[in-house]
């Protein structure tokens, strides 16, 4: 079988009869992969702990019909060891695995922007400088601009009026002026729409300086639209503490 090296960061893992396992990956090259480690479940495997969620590894596989095959794992960086120990930073952690594997919707489709995003948004997460919850809204609205969902926190969604505005509707794509304000819209205050913005441009300064009631008026808005677009909301988030 034709060998291929690849860095990756292990998204899932799931049981494969009495010792192996099948590990999700999000690859830097390949996009998501989904592959078997043989063996890994036994006490006595070499590398089994290094591709467990959370590892950024450098791996060396076999190309498969159906699955590829790990046949070497190297730790580049250890994310999980670092997450484990605190359970808001590890559930944000599981959080962003999940979008990961959700917004990249096809085996081996060119991905780099979203690896390149989640190796980022997890070295964030083991730093202390930044709220873990920050640093989650703004790896999902960032993934979901990648994706081709990018909100709109300056201009109308719908007509490109320029703001500020303060509607909001996450199936419209953003803020709404009030000609085109939707039923149902909510109305966030005119600084949680600026902490939203600050969010996906990465502002931290903004971020930083905003109130506890702002940000968490951003966490309920960001939910919103990231279960909109993908069209139901992720199982992880239902474990974060908002």
């Amino acid at each position: 079988m034709p060998l291929y090296r690849a860095e990756a960061v292990v998204l899932r893992t799931h049981k494969l009869g009495e010792a192996d396992r099948i590990i999700t990956l999000l690859t830097r090259d390949h996009g998501r992969v989904r592959a078997v480690a043989k063996g890994v479940r036994r006490t006595t495997s070499r590398w089994g702990s290094r591709l467990e969620p959370f590892s950024y590894v450098d791996l060396q596989l076999a190309e498969g019909r159906n699955l590829d095959v790990i046949t070497q794992a190297e730790t580049i960086a250890p994310f999980g060891s670092r997450l484990g120990a605190d359970y808001e930073r590890y559930t944000a952690g599981t959080a962003m695995l999940e979008t990961a594997e959700r917004v990249v919707t096809e085996d081996r489709e060119p991905a780099l922007q979203q690896f390149l995003l989640l190796v980022g948004g997890l070295r964030a997460l083991t730093s202390d400088d930044k709220p873990a919850l920050q640093v989650l809204d703004s790896f999902l609205l960032r993934s979901l601009s990648v994706a081709g969902y990018a909100p709109s926190f300056d201009g109308c969604a719908r007509c490109g009026v320029e703001g500020p505005h303060r509607w909001f509707h996450p199936a419209a794509g953003g803020v709404l002026c009030p000609a085109c304000r939707l039923p149902g819209s909510a109305n966030p205050s005119a600084e949680t729409v600026a902490l939203l913005g600050a969010l996906l441009t990465g502002d931290w300064g903004v971020v930083l300086a905003s109130e506890v009631r702002h940000r968490r008026e951003a966490n309920g808005l960001v939910a919103a639209y990231l279960s909109w677009h993908l069209e139901r909301g992720l199982r992880s988030l239902a474990y974060i503490e908002r």
